[in-house]
């Protein structure tokens, strides 16, 4: 199978301009999470934590609604991560897409709000 072709004349598709590059990333060799990367795989540890936690109920026969109370906390947990990756995203990936215009700034637009998109679903 062969990637689409293109030319100077054919826009990038959204996987292909953002596919693992960003010119943020590019200019200053950080993500936009960089700057919070130790808190973040902290606050990770801790979600993986509850995961476990909710694996050792369901082991144990705990009751139904107790572990469900945990998915529900696990969850929040995850959606709230998922934000502050988001917002950093924005702040960085986007922003410094949209300093540069064109069609990087377009499909960074419709990266973000295609992730967005995806965490509403959930």
């Amino acid at each position: 199978m062969t990637s689409p072709q293109t030319t100077p004349d054919t826009p990038q598709t959204v996987a292909e301009a953002t596919s693992e590059s960003c010119s943020a990333h590019a200019a200053t060799g950080e993500h936009g999470y960089t700057k919070n990367k130790e808190a973040h795989v902290k606050r990770l540890r801790r979600i993986e934590g509850q995961i476990r936690g909710l694996q050792r109920m369901v082991d144990e026969d705990v009751y139904c609604i107790d572990i469900l109370t945990q998915v529900s906390a696990s969850t929040k947990a995850l959606q709230s991560f998922a934000l502050q990756l988001l917002e950093e995203h924005l702040r960085h990936c986007v922003a410094h897409a949209a300093l540069d215009g064109g069609a990087e700034m377009d499909a960074k637009v419709e990266e973000a709000t295609a992730a967005i998109a995806r965490l509403l679903r959930t």
